[in-house]
């Protein structure tokens, strides 16, 4: 037997002994660790940690964030738009990476990424530009209503990248 969440209209199903996850979830500069994105993995039964980033500082976050990738050891690293960028620039050890709309061109992060990396990205967005994730060595994907990435479509997108 399996078993869902309901998550607003959008119903996913997990499939039989559909393990806990690890997520380490990097929110972007508007956005923080009690965001809809966190709140909707942890409606998923993953076990979120999800670090408060500072603004003032991208040289900080990304320490931050190198820390808890070292305390908590993740299984994945989930990071959007800045915290896209803070994902780019740590060493994830095992951790997969699903990056969100990630900004790293407005924060000069090197464009280097493990080859099992999965970018979620809106044809819409108007803040970090779909063409940004162009070419990045990830699996694109194309989705959701717009920069935020928190409409069901966006959602359901992100539980099934840590899912496959």
């Amino acid at each position: 037997m399996s078993w869902s969440h309901v998550y607003g209209a959008r119903e996913i199903t997990l499939p039989d002994g559909a393990v806990t996850l690890k997520v380490l979830f990097l929110h972007g500069f508007e956005s923080g660790p009690q965001g809809l994105k966190p709140k909707f993995l942890r409606s998923q039964g993953h076990e979120v940690h999800a670090p408060r980033l500072p603004k003032r500082s991208f040289a900080d976050s990304v320490r931050i964030a190198q820390s808890k990738v070292d305390e908590v050891k993740p299984d994945y690293i989930v990071g959007s738009s800045r915290g896209g960028a803070v994902a780019m620039s740590i060493n994830p050890h095992d951790a997969k990476l699903v990056l969100i709309a990630p900004a790293w061109k407005k924060y000069n992060v090197s464009p280097n990424l493990p080859a099992n990396a999965v970018i979620l990205h809106s044809a819409d967005d108007d803040i970090v530009p779909l063409k940004d994730s162009f070419g990045l060595p990830a699996q694109l994907y194309v989705c959701g209503d717009d920069h935020r990435m928190n409409d069901e479509g966006a959602l359901y997108n992100l539980e099934t990248a840590l899912r496959t």
